[in-house]
């Protein structure tokens, strides 16, 4: 990723972009809410290949399984790396790329009703790897299920404690410190609404892929929901029907950041490194070939 000086309009998490088409430049001020400006896309994935190659990753693996999770935020990092608009984010009616490539999701610390959530967020750079992902995410999802406290439900449980009035004063002031991109990093540097990517996983808990929210808090632009895999029918150019294990995907994208042209090409390239997930065992940072 570039790495360049802050300059005089940058914020801590990302860098002002000049230049830009009058369009993408004037709608922020039309259009300043990402929550009003969401493009929901849904995308269905043959697993075909994808599963038998977690078959081969888990032949030797018994500390922390392969999963079709980790293959699927290896691709997103991929998919980032290479089409950088998707690490864009709009905040104080400007257009910022981000510093650094983040995921973020949701850990049930156990599977049953009562049990608790933490907040897991891993940064990636143009380097990783599905190996590499793999690993990180090993050691946030297992510090995530222990007795620790995630910074952000830290944060939570803190403010949730004043009287209401006074919440409703301070988080007055945290929208506007937020606007300005001055919000602590005491609070936020583990908020997934401040992520490239928040993934939601509701295949884990038996649920199927739809659209997700943004929220106007922070600064992600694109969020992921990954639905339970299924057998749907697929049809040759005979017309001869094959039922293959599929999964369904969500992304809902603010739509200010870049152009349908892009998206596209960005939505072609996440399917197509999940269908051939052999590509992830190279650097993100290397170009892939459709």
């Amino acid at each position: 990723m570039e790495t360049r000086k802050r300059r005089w309009g940058d914020r801590k998490d990302g860098y002002r972009l000049h230049g830009l088409d009058p369009m993408h430049a004037f709608v922020p001020y039309l259009m300043p809410n990402r929550a009003d400006n969401e493009a929901f896309i849904q995308e269905q994935v043959d697993l075909t290949n994808l599963l038998a190659y977690l078959d081969k990753k888990n032949e030797n693996e018994t500390d922390f399984k392969y999963t079709m999770f980790h293959v699927i935020a290896a691709a997103i990092v991929k998919t980032v790396v290479l089409r950088p608009h998707l690490n864009r984010f709009i905040k104080g009616c400007r257009v910022y790329q981000r510093n650094d490539i983040s995921l973020a999701f949701v850990v049930k610390k156990e599977f049953n009703d009562e049990s608790h959530e933490a907040l897991a967020f891993i940064k990636f750079d143009e380097n990783s790897t599905v190996d590499s992902v793999h690993e990180l995410i090993k050691k946030e999802v297992r510090t995530c299920r222990s007795d620790k406290l995630d910074n952000s439900t830290q944060g939570m449980d803190m403010l949730s404690k004043l009287p209401r009035w006074f919440m409703r004063i301070v988080m007055a002031i945290l929208r506007r410190l937020d606007f300005y991109g001055r919000v602590p990093d005491s609070l936020i540097k583990t908020d997934p609404n401040h992520a490239t990517v928040f993934i939601s996983n509701l295949g884990s808990i038996k649920l199927n892929a739809g659209y997700h929210h943004l929220t106007n808090w922070g600064t992600n632009s694109v969020f992921i929901v990954i639905g339970a895999k299924h057998k749907a029918p697929f049809y040759d150019d005979d017309g001869n029907v094959e039922m293959r294990t599929v999964l369904e995907l969500g992304l809902t994208l603010d739509e200010r950041i870049s152009d349908g042209y892009y998206y596209s090409k960005s939505v072609q390239l996440f399917k197509h490194l999940l269908t051939h997930p052999e590509l992830l065992e190279l650097p993100a940072k290397e170009e892939v070939k459709i």
